[in-house]
């Protein structure tokens, strides 16, 4: 199985925008990042978002050039500050590709839980559009890839 876990894109503040929308920044950066996914052949199930705005048109922008199979759905439980250990037995029992977009520090933790067992090490530093992928085999996660913005960018 293959894990991929995105932080959604730069986000406008709250005080700019109470759901805090991807800016124009944002969603370019995005749309390039899923060019790229696309390019690169990543394909997944599903993939799923927090509901939260940014996170959305995130994980809606990269579906549009990857195509899940089963589609873009809102999940509960990836909340920034959202307990990661359910996630962590659930994605077990999974047998598919997942592409998980949330926040930090949810990501964070959770790939430190599968990695390494323990949610506080801060094993993958993630980048708003970033693409973290992990490889389950054997019951046993190990970190596949990291792709970010900035390296798209040098590739050019």
């Amino acid at each position: 199985m293959n894990l991929y876990l995105v932080q959604h894109g730069e986000a406008k503040t709250e005080a700019e925008d109470p759901e805090r929308a991807l800016t124009q920044f944002g969603t370019e950066v995005v749309e390039r990042m899923a060019a790229w996914a696309a390019k690169a052949g990543i394909e997944v199930d599903e993939a799923r978002h927090s509901g939260k705005r940014r996170a959305q048109q995130t994980a809606e922008i990269l579906a549009h050039e990857i195509v899940p199979s089963q589609g873009v759905v809102s999940v509960s439980g990836l909340d920034p500050n959202d307990d990661v250990a359910p996630w962590a037995d659930n994605l077990a029992e999974e047998s598919g590709s997942v592409m998980l977009v949330g926040h930090l520090p949810f990501l964070s933790r959770l790939a430190g839980l599968l990695l390494v067992g323990d949610p506080t090490k801060g094993i993958v530093r993630f980048r708003n559009a970033g693409i973290v992928c992990l490889i389950r085999e054997e019951g046993r996660w190990s970190l596949g890839w990291v792709v970010t913005p900035g390296q798209i960018e040098a590739l050019k």
